[in-house]
């Protein structure tokens, strides 16, 4: 279970307490998904709730994806979750596409959510822009698939990103619509779950924009399959400020640069920002900066060698990917069953 998970609130007694969390297959792994995703997934996995974890391939093609590059991209990922630790035989591992009930019960969620709530959701005006009028249908409807992601496992707790909070609150919208109209308690409230140090990572180059593998800047980030060299040199550049690191978090106000770093180093550590700046307060970045990166170095760099063996052996990567489908399948074909029975489906 995810630190800071707690027991399911009332809405949720009766239902099994169980994880669920997916990442967009769009390649390219960078810090940001490893310490805000997949090494807070490997701690939680052992901790006696039941952890389900998908690349969400339906989702990408929202846009157009080459299919060469998107195949790629779905191992490459795989790969990532593996290398940091997720163990296929405790958590559950799949791409989205290889269980059907998804799709299915998306449908079904495209039938439950009102329009004026699609309109509400920021992140489908954002990545529209002013050509709204061009985008696919699925960009804009995406929002009930992610729900059946979740839903279709019953879910209890999504951990995400502050940016992906919304999501989560459209899913709990949906679920409660379902169980209104069908006068039933069928579906859970999933709870977002939303922790640590660095749940969101900033660019190198500027503390103000998330780091993504979208900026023109390779130096705005650290990807997953960067060598140690290469780690060493971005953190060796990441842009600072002249001033000294604080004694206490109060003094990263307003100095996103230092506070970014400050966040990484304890993410990377498993420690607070306050005890980073315990050990570092009054130090400047010169002597930071070779601490961060030593660390970074040591907790990165197995991760990328492991991901170079894995995508070495895709049948490897196939194969899990396909056993942890099957697992997925045992859960969702029932609730997709019992969904159709509830809305008067005939002969589900």
């Amino acid at each position: 279970m995810t630190e800071g998970v707690q027991t399911p609130p009332a809405a949720n007694a009766g239902f099994t307490p169980r994880v669920f969390s997916g990442i967009q297959p769009s390649g390219r792994l960078t810090l940001g998904n490893y310490l805000g995703a997949l090494k807070r997934f490997a701690d939680a996995q052992d901790r006696g709730v039941q952890s389900i974890y998908c690349m969400v391939d339906l989702h990408a093609i929202t846009v157009w994806q080459d299919p060469a590059a998107l195949r790629n991209a779905t191992r490459e990922l795989a790969a990532g979750f593996i290398a940091s630790g997720i163990d296929p035989e405790k958590s559950i591992l799949f791409n989205q596409s290889q269980v059907p009930e998804h799709a299915q019960l998306a449908w079904v969620f495209n039938c439950v959510a009102r329009l004026g709530w699609m309109n509400r959701m920021t992140q489908f005006k954002d990545k529209a822009g002013k050509n709204a009028e061009k985008a696919s249908l699925g960009l804009y409807a995406y929002p009930a698939l992610m729900a059946a992601d979740i839903l279709i496992y019953h879910a209890t707790h999504v951990p995400v990103g502050e940016d992906q909070k919304q999501h989560v609150e459209l899913t709990r919208d949906i679920a409660a619509k379902f169980n209104h109209d069908y006068k039933t308690d069928f579906f859970p409230m999933p709870e977002p779950v939303i922790e640590g140090a660095a749940t969101r990572v900033m660019s190198l180059r500027d503390g103000s924009k998330k780091m993504s593998k979208s900026d023109p800047s390779d130096a705005s980030r650290i990807n997953m399959t960067d060598d140690a060299d290469t780690i060493a040199a971005k953190i060796r550049k990441a842009k600072t400020d002249p001033d000294a690191l604080p004694s206490e978090a109060k003094g990263l106000e307003g100095r996103a640069e230092a506070r970014n770093l400050v966040n990484i180093y304890a993410a990377l550590s498993d420690s607070s920002v306050d005890a980073v700046l315990q050990e570092f307060g009054g130090q400047q970045f010169s002597a930071f900066k070779p601490k961060l990166s030593e660390l970074a170095v040591a907790r990165l760099s197995p991760i990328s060698t492991e991901m170079a063996r894995l995508m070495e052996h895709t049948d490897e990567i196939d194969a899990i990917l396909t056993r942890g489908a099957t697992r997925a399948r045992e859960i969702a074909t029932p609730v997709l069953r019992n969904t159709y029975e509830i809305i008067g489906m005939v002969g589900s």
